[in-house]
């Protein structure tokens, strides 16, 4: 009894020395089969440790640099107006503290061109962190301070290129005139300035203060900034701050998250490169799965000999499982190699040019995530092809080289498989940084899988029920679609998969440059004129019309304000759509006024009276307002101008965003700011986009008639704008490269691994009288048919996946590109016919006699 339960014992756990001791032992015969397997796990480890690493030195050089890029440990931002003397001996007691003040103007050299310029004027305390580094010897004190009458400025060298300038010479702002005295060559609190239409102007505070630009309600924003006591926390002081000034409507930073926004995009931008990588392991997984069923294809007579020799299907399973885990692991290694290299090669070789602080260095955290998703991935897309080979008779696998049979592994397979995929997709959820997107990822996946085995299916089923052709080579091409161990499946699920994320960022590539470029419209304003003076409004209405007679021009009052809460509920407790979220995060344009806006549409709700008294009203953009869970007759609360304002909802609009005219979020009854100081802002749009002397006319004259007067050309700001998104594109399309490379590895792998059956069908057709020229006309049709229907599958599912991308992420409009489509068709024949047909050649070349002797 004692014996039957140890043989029982042994039988139900094998020994898994020997069984190791054997898989190691198989593993001498080399890797053949296997490079693909190796290559696509490594690929897609690579990427996940390598996007994780590169994210998260990122993230720690912004912590790192936090202080450095907001100008201190604190940094309290206003718009329209300065701290009060109040607001000021509170900071002051609390902490060392810089003031700075930004804004854009214009600079005009001494011989009239000018030139869009973002000011930055700073005090005697600036900076508090880091260094200004300029093109002289001179301290920053010293190079804007007064000399002989004149205020000091330094400028980037774009200015001194676009002017033609050098230092020492002179150039106009304002009303002031200065002396360029430096070239500026670093700026730590750059990353803080955000997005910037023209070089930066250094100048000091009270220089700025002679150049007549800070008038009531000029767009100026002061930044207070406080290097804090050892002893004193910055959410302290934060906390103090909101309670003791709950109007002061400032914009807080701390030196934790220096740059929210940013890093948003790096989360965002890692969340895109980390589906990516997982997208690689998915098409690399098929190729996991198809490596170990044709290597257990190879290594039938292997199996049936152990069994023969009583070995048993649990004791197969485990040796080979052993095999692949062990081959698993050997592309991890060098994919987490690979990838925990990638952040030193690339601050290397672009760390001078990343405008972004970079620490890399060995994340363990990163690499673990990376090893864990590699052996998931493996162990799920192995574990089906060797549970079939558990409990198959002896005689059964002799007889599959000839007619293999569909056969499922038995149920505790089955749920090893689920449970291997469920932790995989559990893993894809727990690590992101989006977590709803992952369950999206990871539901579109399963779904994608699916659809493409449907695809295969269906092809297969189509192809049999074909009526039979009279030419040989069609009906042999279609027979091979649907015959036993096709390859269909296979091409389907890794071309299909590449050749939909292919198409996917060709499409969003083409819309983002549509949109940016040859996108623009024809109605788009050609110039936008910032800071225009309530008092001099009617002389500039007269100005502008009297040089761009034929020209539509449009005028209204603009403030800038920050949601503060809505319904009783804090802008920063509400839960708004990830598209609208940005309205939250800094100060919004706003406007007022007693007529609908020429480019909107009242939707839900009714426009006020003209001349209406009563609660501020206010009319809110429908699709925001609906991101935001706001309706018609909801209460929001604005701080302007240092005030709370609280508005009720009066009705929702639609906007006209794409004609790049003056659009407002929120439109405000004008009794809601009576009496507060304001400009005004206007554009100019010529009705056949105006011709250079046009333009250049009306720039040159404007700065003498109305010097504080900021002109941004439209042009040049979506220039500016293109550029970061042709760089985004750029990157995108490299990391999707990742996935399309495993993807071209996969199909290789797939139709190399049916090289052994090409070669068996070419030398009997050969015999029976086929001609070279008639076969491999036979396998272009079959290769021609797989990609022509796969390519069907992919332009669909990704000209629908760029779109939701385009639509529901960037919330831009979608036109579907023909170029992509072509290209993605184009490019799935070619890769199918490229591997197939090489392989065909092979097959084709070898000699009847030394394949039959050994059938």
């Amino acid at each position: 009894m004692n014996a039957l339960t140890r043989s029982e014992a042994r039988r139900l756990c094998p020994d898994w020395l020997l069984l190791f001791k054997l898989a190691l032992r198989e593993l001498r015969g080399g890797i053949r089969g296997f490079y693909v397997f190796i290559a696509c796990v490594a690929i897609g480890v690579m990427a996940i440790a390598g996007v994780g690493s590169i994210a998260q030195g990122l993230t720690e050089g912004l912590a790192r640099e936090g202080r450095v890029i907001i100008g201190g440990d604190v940094a309290f931002s206003l718009i329209h107006r300065e701290a009060t003397p109040e607001e000021l001996r509170y900071l002051a007691s609390r902490g060392d503290v810089s003031a700075v003040a930004t804004l854009r103007a214009m600079a005009r050299s001494a011989d009239g061109p000018s030139a869009l310029v973002e000011i930055k004027a700073v005090d005697a305390a600036y900076p508090l962190y880091g260094a200004i580094l300029t093109d002289a010897r001179e301290d920053l004190g010293r190079l804007l301070a007064l000399h002989d009458g004149l205020f000091g400025v330094v400028a980037d060298p774009t200015l001194f290129t676009r002017l033609g300038l050098q230092p020492g010479m002179r150039i106009n702002v304002g009303d002031a005139t200065f002396e360029l005295r430096a070239a500026l060559k670093t700026e730590p609190d750059k990353l803080a300035a955000g997005l910037s239409f023209g070089p930066r102007l250094l100048m000091s505070e009270q220089a700025l203060r002679t150049t007549g630009l800070l008038v009531p309600g000029s767009l100026v924003r002061w930044h207070y900034r406080l290097r804090l006591p050892a002893v004193t926390t910055a959410d302290a002081v934060v906390t103090e701050a909101a309670l003791r000034f709950p109007e002061a409507g400032w914009e807080v930073r701390t030196r934790t998250h220096a740059s929210p926004q940013l890093e948003r995009n790096v989360d965002h931008f890692t969340e895109y490169l980390t589906l990516v990588g997982l997208t690689a392991l998915l098409v690399g997984g098929i190729g996991v799965a198809n490596s170990t069923k044709h290597y257990l294809d190879r290594k039938r007579d292997v199996i049936a000999t152990m069994k023969s020799l009583g070995a048993t299907g649990g004791s197969v399973f485990v040796m080979y499982f052993i095999e692949v885990m062990l081959l698993a692991l050997i592309g991890i290694c060098i994919g987490l190699g690979v990838g925990a290299a990638l952040p030193f090669v690339i601050a290397a070789s672009f760390g001078a040019i990343i405008p972004l602080p970079f620490v890399p260095a060995l994340y363990p955290g990163q690499l673990v995530v990376a090893l864990a998703y590699g052996i998931l991935t493996a162990a799920a897309f192995a574990m089906w092809p060797l549970g079939r080979a558990h409990d198959v008779p002896v005689s059964a696998l002799f007889r599959d080289e000839v007619a293999p049979g569909r056969r499922y592994p038995r149920p505790r397979y089955v749920v090893a498989t689920v449970l291997a995929v469920m932790c995989l997709a559990a893993l894809a959820v727990v690590a992101a940084y989006d977590r709803k997107i992952a369950i999206i990822f990871v539901a579109a996946a399963v779904c994608v899988l699916v659809v493409l085995r449907l695809v295969a299916s269906l092809l297969m089923a189509g192809a049999r029920k074909l009526p039979r052709s009279r030419s040989t080579m069609l009906r042999l091409a279609i027979a091979n679609i649907h015959r036993p161990g096709a390859l269909t499946p296979t091409v389907v699920l890794s071309l299909g998969l590449g050749l939909t994320l292919l198409v996917m960022v060709l499409e969003i590539d083409g819309n983002l440059r549509r949109q940016f470029t040859a996108a623009l419209p024809a109605k788009a304003p050609s110039f936008y004129f910032l800071d225009i003076q309530a008092a001099d409004a009617a002389r500039f209405d007269a100005f502008v019309q009297a040089r761009a007679a034929g020209a539509k021009f449009e005028r209204v009052p603009m403030l800038r304000g920050r949601i503060v809460s809505a319904n009783g509920v804090r802008a920063e407790d509400m839960k708004p759509r990830s598209d609208t979220s940005w309205v939250l995060q800094s100060d919004r344009g706003i406007t007022f006024t007693d007529d609908i806006p020429v480019g909107s549409r009242v939707v839900e709700g009714a426009w006020w009276a003209r001349d209406y008294e009563g609660q501020p009203l206010v009319s809110f953009e429908k699709k925001i307002a609906e991101g935001l869970g706001l309706r018609v007759g909801d209460d929001i609360v604005v701080n302007v101008l240092g005030r709370n304002i609280t508005a009720r909802i009066a009705n929702l609009r639609t906007l006209d965003w794409q004609s790049l005219g003056i659009n407002f979020i929120m439109v405000f009854s004008p009794n809601s700011f009576r009496g507060a100081p304001n400009t005004d802002i206007a554009t100019v749009t010529y009705p056949d986009g105006g011709t250079g002397a046009e333009e250049t006319a009306l720039l040159k004259a404007l700065p003498d008639a109305f010097p504080t007067v900021t002109v941004v050309r439209v042009k040049e700001a979506l220039d500016a704008l293109g550029g970061l998104v042709a760089n985004l594109v750029l990157a995108v399309r490299g990391a999707s490269m990742i996935t399309l490379v495993a993807a071209v590895l996969v199909l290789g792998g797939a139709l190399a691994a049916g090289h052994r059956y090409r070669v068996y069908d070419a030398v009997v057709l050969k015999t029976l009288g086929a001609t070279r020229a008639q076969l491999i006309a036979a396998y272009a049709l079959e290769y021609l048919m797989l990609g022509l229907a796969t390519a069907a599958f992919g332009v669909g599912a990704g000209s629908v996946a760029g779109w939701g991308v385009v639509t529901r992420l960037m919330t831009l409009p979608f036109t579907w590109l023909v170029t992509p489509a072509v290209t993605a068709v184009g490019g799935a024949l070619v890769v199918t016919l490229t591997f197939g047909l090489w392989g065909t050649f092979s097959a084709l070349s070898r000699k009847p006699a030394q394949v039959l002797r050994n059938l």
